[in-house]
């Protein structure tokens, strides 16, 4: 981070030094005033599109391979700043974005089992439906939306209902990540403040997946008895 700031530093300070240089040059000086304010208001908008004002909740974006494919998501972080969570601040039986700002984006780039229901590839939006023991995750497929504002349940993919279980140190900020728990399969784990929940998945069509990836392990093989015979 140090570095980035120091190249960015550095390239807006050339900038400054050969648009004040331009200034000093000029004799008019009624010009010079002008271009002097110039400089000034290039030079803050300039600092001002390299960087940006901290967020309050943080975007997120995670990839990771699953499987043959990926999968991808971009969600808020929330942080938990001294208030209760589940019961008042995200109310029970209410559904909640899963993150913050504009809705969680979930996009899997092949078909997957989710945790018991199969889904096509593509992009929806995560939800959840909290209660102090479970939690309903929905897939749907308005991923465009700010908050659960405009949630329309005729959308819903999928949802299913997985336990909370309760943590044993708080998560100050909401977080989603994705746990392999062998070569095809992971759980999408989603924690915040004391409750965790998850949520297995798997391909849709794992004898197709073993099929396809042993094809391709003799069609490499096959490149690599090419190659050697070729040396």
């Amino acid at each position: 981070m140090q570095a980035e700031f120091g190249e960015n530093k550095n390239y807006w300070n050339w900038r400054m030094l050969f648009c004040f240089d331009f200034v000093f040059l000029n004799k008019n000086l009624h010009v010079k005033k002008l271009l002097f304010a110039l400089c000034i208001s290039a030079s803050t908008f300039s600092f001002a599109q390299d960087y940006s004002v901290p967020a309050a909740s943080p975007r997120q974006k995670v990839e990771q391979q699953f499987s043959m494919s990926k999968i991808m998501i971009d969600y808020g972080r929330p942080g938990v700043k001294g208030r209760k969570i589940f019961g008042e601040l995200v109310p029970y039986g209410q559904v909640w974005r899963a993150g913050a700002n504009s809705s969680t984006k979930v996009t899997f780039g092949q078909s997957v089992n989710f945790g018991g229901k199969i889904v096509p590839a593509g992009t929806y939006g995560l939800f959840i439906v909290p209660t102090e023991k479970e939690w309903k995750v929905i897939l749907n497929k308005d991923f465009q939306q700010w908050g659960a504002y405009t949630y329309d349940p005729k959308q819903d993919v999928v949802d299913v209902t997985v336990p909370v279980n309760k943590l044993a140190e708080k998560q100050e900020w909401f977080e989603i990540t994705l746990n392999p728990t062998d070569e095809n399969s992971a759980n999408l784990v989603l924690k915040w403040d004391t409750a965790q929940a998850e949520v297995p998945l798997k391909p849709a069509k794992p004898e197709a997946v073993t099929k396809i990836a042993e094809k391709l392990k003799e069609i490499k093989k096959i490149e690599s008895d090419a190659a050697k015979a070729k040396s």
